[in-house]
């Protein structure tokens, strides 16, 4: 019954719109005699004019049902449309006067009536719908919509005002722009000025305040603002008690309702924006001519790193994604989310503990996949501190097993998720991680050697934000709570980054170890790849942006609380171990560090001898191994391993 009404409201409306087009043809007849010649006007009857006039509107509705321009809205009016609405008026007043001058109706009269009469007609319609739309924007510029203050300009800020435009009734009211161009500054757009530049947004505010125009909120248009701009930015609206919303990129952009263009919803601001982490120019194109076509598997799938992996390989066109993962809710949420996204790309869902040998050459044997995104780990510090044996017996067994079944199998390429705690390692996580990275660069050295094989792919990168038992989800529940917000230690720092920007460099890595271009000749061997994760972030400066983002001020509102280091932390990450020489590859955000590797045959009697131990409960006998191949493993900031040398 609705979608009977919208029917038969939008067919008035079509109606309506005809009726009034008519009418403002008829009218652009006599309007057209008269601007060509007064006097020929004046000679003629009357009647005969209204009935020329009346002949011509019936022509244009006919020309204009033809070319479905009642159908078109006027509030939404765009270029094409106004060119239709022309091309069609103005084709009717030629054909009219060409007939009508034909059979001598036009005696008298200048030759260019029919180009006079166009002018005329497209003039009425175009202004009886600008007329329209005028009314209709002062008509929804009513005092309750927010005013706000733009800062940003561009396009951002002119999408912003378009969209408002378009509200029947419109949410905000836009008082002033800043822009990054100083000579914007008095310059209009939209019919709304530019009240000054960004860095200075604070005089901005003082002279809308004077004009008795001060806004209620700022509305970042811009993507340049960010960092500590937008910390500057947000220092400033604090002391002016305005409050500050980030506009969503166009992608994030959602339909209203049918038929209705795409709302603006702002959006608070994010901690990633003040993080101020530069946009990557990566090539998908190369990054799709990897996957597509070819059989994918990722394990952990539905980690952090693995869900955002799997979704961005099934946007490549796999031929078939297998997402293995032990949680068994894990795996059904990113397997719902993809059956939602991405439902034409063949995948499966299969629960899988990397530990189990027998488990993953069977899931080998059947999908055979050709390339292998290892993001399965056990990742919290103090977790794996306090059960060392299981995380050996996952990271380091685990990794093993997925890449012998690889190798075994003749996968193109294997990616193995390493992290910065790998690196001179206080804890058994990031000690068990670097067994790991020298068991995949062994291998690699191997394949690279043989001149055939599995190529294996090691990426090493820090801290992913927001991901499953990071500081950005406690500091969230803890601000829930109302507080505190529990800090280890003033000097703790990490190097965060953005997962679509991690899993986006991770292919890019791939991309360039399977095709071993833009790799000088001493690392094509085993090479670690490094993320560039730009500066690292001290904690409690992240409580307190994160503090400040929900409205409040820190140590007044919210307590900052100190903790103390907990086993295995450390208080600075590194990326690159000594040892590593850093290569610059020239491609963004890659680097390389030179390898540091062991033999194949001790790194694998390394690891069976570890996880033996561990299987049977020997947790000093299994450290004791896992240090003997990590020489800097010390846990709890210095706290020496008893080093046992493999079989020994």
């Amino acid at each position: 019954m609705a979608a009977t009404d919208r029917l038969l409201s939008r067919f008035s409306r079509s109606r309506a719109v005809l009726a009034a087009d008519a009418l403002a043809a008829a009218l652009s007849w006599p309007l057209a005699l008269g601007l060509a010649s007064p006097a020929g006007l004046a000679g003629r009857s009357w009647g005969e004019t209204a009935l020329e006039a009346w002949a011509f509107a019936a022509l244009c509705a006919v020309a204009f049902l033809a070319a479905r321009i009642p159908r078109v809205s006027w509030r939404y009016l765009g270029l094409g449309d106004l060119l239709r609405v022309i091309g069609t008026a103005s084709l009717c007043a030629v054909l009219f006067g060409l007939v009508l001058g034909g059979v001598g109706h036009l005696a008298g009269f200048t030759p260019l009536l029919p180009v006079i009469h166009a002018l005329v007609v497209s003039a009425l319609l175009l202004g009886a719908r600008g007329a329209w739309r005028a009314a209709a924007d002062r008509h929804g510029d009513g005092e309750g919509a927010t005013p706000v203050l733009l800062a940003g300009g561009g396009d951002g800020a002119d999408l912003f005002l378009r969209a408002i435009a378009r509200e029947a009734a419109p949410r905000y009211r836009v008082v002033g722009l800043v822009t990054d161009d100083p000579q914007q500054s008095g310059r209009l757009m939209h019919g709304v000025r530019v009240e000054g530049t960004v860095d200075d947004i604070a005089h901005a505010l003082r002279k809308l305040a004077r004009k008795g125009k001060s806004p209620k909120q700022i509305v970042v248009t811009g993507r340049e603002i960010a960092g500590e701009r937008l910390e500057r930015l947000l220092d400033v609206a604090e002391a002016a008690g305005v409050s500050v919303a980030v506009m969503p990129r166009l992608t994030d952009l959602r339909p209203a309702a049918r038929g209705e263009p795409a709302r603006i919803e702002l959006k608070p601001v994010a901690i990633e924006d003040l993080l101020d982490r530069p946009q990557r120019p990566l090539d998908r194109e190369a990054m799709a001519r990897l996957i597509q076509g070819r059989r994918v598997l990722v394990t952990g799938a539905g980690g952090t790193i693995g869900a955002e992996l799997s979704r961005q390989i099934a946007a490549l066109g796999p031929a078939e994604l297998v997402l293995a993962e032990n949680s068994e809710f894990a795996l059904y949420a990113i397997d719902l989310e993809l059956a939602e996204t991405a439902p034409e790309v063949p995948r499966v869902a299969v629960i899988a503990d990397i530990r189990d040998r027998e488990r993953i050459l069977a899931l080998f044997a059947r999908h055979r996949p050709e390339l292998v995104f290892h993001a399965a780990a056990l990742k919290h510090v103090p977790i794996v501190e306090a059960n060392p044996g299981e995380g050996i017996l996952t990271n380091a067994l685990g990794t093993r097993i997925v890449a012998d079944a690889a190798r075994l199998y003749g996968a193109v390429a294997m990616v193995l998720i390493s992290t910065d705690k790998a690196v001179n390692p206080t804890s058994v996580m990031g000690a068990t991680k670097r067994l790991a990275e020298m068991y995949c660069q062994a291998l690699d050295l191997k394949a690279r050697a043989d001149g055939q094989g599995t190529r294996f792919v090691t990426v090493r990168f820090g801290n992913v934000l927001g991901s499953t038992g990071s500081v950005v989800p406690l500091f969230r529940r803890q601000l829930e709570r109302g507080g505190p917000l529990t800090v280890t230690h003033p000097d703790m720092q990490r190097y965060f980054m953005t997962v679509q920007e991690a899993v986006g460099l991770v292919l890019a890595a791939t991309v360039v170890r399977v095709k071993d271009e833009a790799i000088p000749e001493s690392a094509r061997q085993g090479g670690i790849f490094v993320l560039d994760m730009g500066k690292p972030v001290k904690i409690v400066d992240l409580a307190r942006r994160m503090i400040r983002l929900a409205g409040l001020r820190p140590e007044i509102d919210v307590e900052i609380r100190y903790t103390g280091l907990r086993p295995g932390e450390k208080l600075h990450e590194e990326l690159f171990h000594g040892r590593e020489r850093l290569i610059e590859l020239g491609l963004p955000g890659l680097l390389m560090a030179a390898p540091r590797t062991v033999d194949l045959a001790i790194v694998a009697r390394a690891i069976d001898e570890a996880a033996t131990a561990a299987r049977a409960g020997r947790e000093a006998a299994a450290l004791s191994v896992l240090a003997a191949l990590v020489p800097e493993f010390a846990r709890e900031g210095g706290e020496a391993v008893e080093r046992t040398a493999p079989g020994g």
